[in-house]
């Protein structure tokens, strides 16, 4: 089979358990140096995908591409055509406070938006995306056991990257908003919607008090840590 987006050719090609970078690149990153035996199994439109086995066990990796929409599009697909019941979203993110600092990992328990998403939904209120419990149980097993902290906590996910007002952000810090990135809302309603699980994992990348960035190495470093995380997680 083959969707607008994925072209796996049946539903076993992709595992039930998948992480999901938003850099297609970061994805083959991944397969190459956590998974035996990978095989690529969609380049269309250059977002790849691959499904290998870490320590045994199938899992699949799909970059997401950036934003809402695009994640949406892929975690979707996923839901409803290939049978993936646990999406992992693996990021980076914006620290809103001090004491988040470049490096940190945090998990997002839930993801506030600015987006109209759920609009869609013609609700009679406001729906509150949040993560799987047992995925969030199933990190923090791995963050014990392997001495990778995190921190956990509500972030929000937001559709414009270059806003015209610079204090955008201290809003959403006063209300204890950790961090912002652009897709985890649209991951957990789609999962919500779906009858899938889902779990947001971030590194901080860059912070809005402080102005510091994380150098090339440092992401590298950081990120590698991320991995381990998920991976170990997805296992369970």
């Amino acid at each position: 089979m083959s969707t607008a987006h994925i072209n796996a050719a049946k539903k076993g090609d992709i595992a039930e358990t998948i992480l999901m970078p938003g850099d297609p690149l970061r994805a083959k990153f991944i397969a190459e140096n956590f998974l035996d035996s990978p095989k690529c199994y969609n380049e269309i439109r250059g977002m790849l995908g691959f499904t290998g086995t870490y320590k045994g066990v199938p899992v699949s990796v799909q970059g997401s591409g950036m934003g809402m929409p695009s994640m949406g599009i892929y975690s979707y697909e996923l839901i409803k055509e290939y049978g993936v019941r646990n999406l992992i979203r693996i990021g980076s993110a914006g620290s809103f406070h001090e004491d988040i600092k470049l490096m940190d990992i945090v998990v997002a328990l839930s993801a506030s938006t600015d987006s109209n998403w759920q609009h869609t939904y013609n609700l009679p209120g406001h729906f509150a995306p949040c993560c799987d419990f047992d995925l969030l149980m199933k990190v923090k097993q791995v963050s014990d056991r392997k001495n990778i902290p995190f921190k956990a906590g509500n972030i929000v996910s937001c559709d414009v990257f270059y806003e015209d007002d610079p204090d955008w952000w201290k809003r959403w810090a006063k209300l204890g908003v950790m961090a912002v990135e652009m897709e985890a809302a649209a991951l957990y309603m789609n999962a919500a919607r779906l009858g899938a699980k889902a779990l947001t994992i971030v590194t901080i990348s860059d912070h809005f008090v402080t102005g510091g960035r994380l150098t090339a190495e440092q992401r590298e470093k950081s990120f590698t840590d991320m991995m381990k995380l998920a991976l170990e997680a997805a296992i369970l």
